[in-house]
């Protein structure tokens, strides 16, 4: 194993780069032992000096991790890796609040879930004059097509912390919320948008809330906008493999991956060329294809030079981290800025839903709620925001 590792190998020759922490803070000790669990004793002393640099409060203009994005279903996992403190915890809500329901529990909790973590990056925040050290923190999924819903629990949100960016999902609904907060200086972070329709809407509503908060004279000391391509969902949950196959095209795991970055990087070029405020963030990331018996990873080397936040889930990270050979993949100078293979991008173009998806204007905001895998992973985070609030049931039945 090399001292360092993959992710800092690439943000080393990606000038602008930032790597996240795709889960709740408070989970990372338990996974940096796990991790130790899963590996090579000989590699332990490495992978504890990598781990110190992921993150350190201590020293947090050096770590590599420079954000974190969370939701209901990775804070239901910080609650399942300590059941018993989140518990305590929940109690201790209780006991200041008696009249709460289990929904009114699940909220409470979240949000201190949420606090809790942006608690853990404050020094970052700080040190980096509030560029970095961010912390995502999402609006109920439940919630998805009801605005004045989420304009509430986004308010809720923000005050937790300054720097505590409000995750708004990519529907309709979902940008009039966004063009809303930023025109009072709150930062967000646009989910649950996989096609160049949302990802150019998001950055426009973005473009008139920042307008119209400068005109306010609106203070921006703390604000940020970065928009998510939830890349692998196109591909994996959308099934690209079986819409091409509806229209007699056949596709290769390879080429699945090429399409999904086909779309982030004509975003991505997009707010480049017009000069747009929000930066790109790239999740959802998937190990592949398998090039000449080695396990490659596309959905980052292809963004090689990139000025992007990549969030990485803890399970995304071990595995790169313990990839047999990963050590042996070299990155190509600013290989954002190059295209997709115009032959395949043809080749794509022939599948409906890729037709779509890839089109600047091929959905209207109307349609947002249409897409596959928006649908499919809001079903996803609604359900695993149920098992929260069924914790919190839980909890209300014990005291």
């Amino acid at each position: 194993m090399e001292e360092r590792n993959f992710f800092e190998r690439l943000v080393d020759v990606s000038p602008g780069m930032e790597i996240w922490w795709d889960s709740s803070p408070v989970i990372f000790e338990n996974w940096c032992n796990k991790v130790l669990e899963q590996a090579d004793p000989a590699d332990h002393e490495i992978l504890r000096r990598q781990f110190k640099r992921m993150y350190d409060p201590e020293n947090p203009m050096k770590q590599l991790f420079r954000g974190v994005t969370t939701n209901p279903p990775l804070s239901l996992q910080a609650i399942q890796d300590d059941p018993a403190f989140w518990e305590k915890e929940a109690m201790g809500i209780l006991a200041g609040n008696p009249g709460l329901d289990k929904e009114g529990l699940f909220w409470e909790l979240y949000k201190m879930v949420v606090k809790r973590g942006s608690e853990m990056y404050m020094p970052l925040f700080e040190s980096s004059n509030y560029q970095e050290g961010y912390l995502s923190g999402q609006v109920d999924p439940r919630s998805v097509f009801d605005k004045d819903a989420m304009l509430r629990q986004a308010e809720e949100i923000a005050a937790i912390g300054p720097n505590v960016m409000v995750k708004v999902p990519g529907s309709k609904e979902g940008y009039e919320v966004i063009e809303y907060l930023t025109a009072k200086g709150i930062p967000t972070n646009n989910t649950l948008t996989f096609v160049l329709s949302q990802l150019v809407d998001c950055a426009d509503s973005v473009k008139r809330g920042l307008e119209t908060a400068k005109k306010n004279g609106v203070d921006l000391s703390h604000w940020r906008s970065v928009i998510t391509h939830m890349e692998g969902r196109f591909g994996n949950l959308g099934d690209l493999k079986g819409h091409g196959q509806e229209v007699g095209i056949e596709l290769s795991d390879g080429e699945v991956r090429l399409a999904e970055l086909a779309i982030f990087k004509k975003a991505y070029k997009y707010l480049e060329d017009n000069n747009l405020p929000s930066k790109m963030l790239s999740c959802s990331l998937i190990v592949g294809p398998t090039v000449d018996g080695i396990d490659r990873i596309w959905h980052l080397e292809e963004k090689t030079g990139a000025a992007t936040v990549v969030t990485c889930p803890p399970s995304f990270i071990s595995k790169v981290l313990l990839l047999p050979d990963v050590d042996k993949i070299k990155f190509e100078k600013d290989r954002i800025q190059q295209d997709i293979p115009q032959d395949l991008i043809d080749k794509l173009m022939k599948i409906p839903y890729f037709a779509k998806g890839f089109a600047a204007d091929g959905y209207s905001r109307d349609e947002y709620a249409t897409i596959p895998p928006l649908q499919k992973t809001a079903e996803q985070f609604s359900k695993a925001t149920n098992e929260m609030v069924d914790f919190a049931g839980r909890c209300l039945e014990k005291n």
